[in-house]
């Protein structure tokens, strides 16, 4: 018999790709992944699949050792980047390997990222991984998995970034406040320096923000544009 449940996170999962690809928070390559509850199984997208144009047809499943469950073609090569860290990490539910392109910088010209807008009281300390190269083997999946820690995001230097959430709407908003934080940071700078908000103002905006409805509210947005536009 069908699981119902199993085909609505390849739905949503296969939406939220989609919607990165659109907000150019990955490219050709990228890749976002989802604990199927219950069980030691991932899914995530296959390698091959164009991330502009892919269905829940191109999510394959596989295990915590990278073998396929169900679903044709491959993992993407840093498969390992998921599989260590929902090791390591029990509470993590999803996961997004990004190209951000304004959160990157910051990892070239070797600058804090900071918040300094509200939405990005939510992203907490964000740490980032020296080396510059692909997570395509577990011994370095570890070290990433490490430098994550207990922290929601870690930017990889000149790389990109892994962003963990509770399910998958929550890493998807996660990464829209991470780049448009970097966004503002970076064009508040071009005006002078671009100040942090303060720690009573990240104390205070940081629960506010991150409830369920206004993650809904990010989340619909994005999705509804989406779906309104016949070339998706």
């Amino acid at each position: 018999m069908k699981d119902h449940s199993i085909d609505a996170l390849k739905r949503q999962l296969a939406d939220a790709i989609r919607m990165m690809e659109r907000i150019k928070h990955i490219d050709f390559n990228g890749h976002f992944s989802v604990r199927i509850p219950r069980t030691e199984f991932i899914l995530i997208n296959s390698a091959a699949a164009s991330r502009g144009s892919l269905t829940e047809e191109d999510i394959i499943t596989i295990d915590l050792q990278g073998r396929i469950i169900e679903g044709d073609g491959r993992p993407p090569n840093e498969y390992p980047l998921h599989t260590q860290i929902y090791k390591q990490r029990k509470d993590v539910q999803a996961i997004a390997h990004t190209h951000p392109q304004w959160s990157t910088l910051f990892t070239i010209a070797k600058i804090p990222l900071r918040p300094v807008i509200i939405q990005g009281a939510t992203l907490g300390r964000i740490p980032v991984f020296p080396k510059s190269r692909s997570i395509s083997d577990f011994d370095v999946a570890d070290e990433l998995a490490e430098k994550l820690g207990e922290h929601s995001i870690v930017l990889l230097k000149a790389h990109g970034a892994v962003i963990v959430g509770d399910n998958i709407m929550e890493t998807f908003v996660r990464s829209v406040f991470l780049e448009e934080n970097a966004y503002r940071q970076y064009m508040a700078s071009q005006l002078g320096y671009a100040h942090s908000l303060e720690e009573e103002e990240i104390r205070g905006m940081a629960p506010f923000l991150w409830q369920p409805n206004n993650i809904q509210k990010v989340w619909d947005y994005h999705h509804c544009i989406l779906h309104r536009n016949p070339s998706n």
